[in-house]
């Protein structure tokens, strides 16, 4: 009885059929059910605007809560740090799930304000990756980032010899991810990268500046062109 009816709510939220597996012990499903009703709260009264349905954990920490606004069905785990101190903000769209030890810093200097970073619908952050927002960062509607990524919107300039690299600057390009992409464990994404629809990043990769065709799988060091997308290819493991 609690699965179908855990069933029909989840699958409201998130807009597409869900079923939990049968195997799923009851009392797991009561205390993730509890534990979904206090982050429920929390979201409530956390002053973050939202479209309703927020999860967000009494373990994580926002900052600048003005400039951060969510969609429907948005989830906040335990450990994450959102600083949407920017420009133009943080913004997650409907159905974004932002996983434990998410770090998302949306100025990485107080001399200068980032840019903000925009999230689209039905996207996954995985576990413990980080966002540095200071050049703008935008991810697409469903689109999955696997665990341990990293994404650096700035470079520092390193032109003179005779000044500590500290103290050349920054420069800012951006990063723009597509819809429908993947981008596996551990991997890089450098400023100035432009994923264009259905790319995939190969775990551990490191994606330079550069425009990355659609549908194409890149991995590697710095990343190059693996395979392309096709209808029958096998599913590619990219972590």
């Amino acid at each position: 009885m609690l699965i179908r009816f855990l069933n029909k709510i989840i699958s409201k939220w998130k807009g597409h059929d869900y079923k939990i597996d049968h195997r799923v012990p009851f009392y797991y499903l009561v205390l993730l059910v509890l534990g979904r009703v206090i982050m429920l709260i929390n979201g409530f009264l956390s002053g973050v605007s939202n479209k309703g349905v927020f999860f967000l954990s009494l373990r994580a920490t926002i900052k600048a809560r003005s400039k951060f606004k969510v969609g429907r069905s948005v989830t906040i785990a335990r450990g994450c740090y959102i600083d949407a101190l920017s420009e133009k903000g943080i913004w997650f769209g409907n159905n974004v799930s932002a996983g434990i030890n998410t770090r998302i810093e949306g100025t990485g200097n107080l001399q200068t304000l980032g840019k903000g970073m925009r999230v689209g619908n039905n996207v996954g952050l995985g576990y413990d990756s980080f966002y540095g927002c200071s050049g703008g960062i935008e991810i697409g509607d469903d689109t999955i980032i696997g665990n341990y990524v990293s994404f650096h919107s700035e470079n520092h300039v390193f032109d003179s010899l005779h000044i500590p690299i500290r103290l050349q600057g920054v420069n800012h390009k951006g990063i723009i991810i597509g819809k429908n992409c993947w981008i596996g464990a551990k991997a890089t994404i450098l400023d100035g990268v432009t994923l264009e629809d259905g790319c995939i990043i190969a775990a551990g990769a490191v994606v330079k500046a550069g425009v990355y065709k659609s549908n194409n799988v890149y991995g590697g060091v710095p990343a190059k062109l693996i395979r392309y997308r096709e209808e029958e290819e096998e599913v590619y493991d990219a972590g």
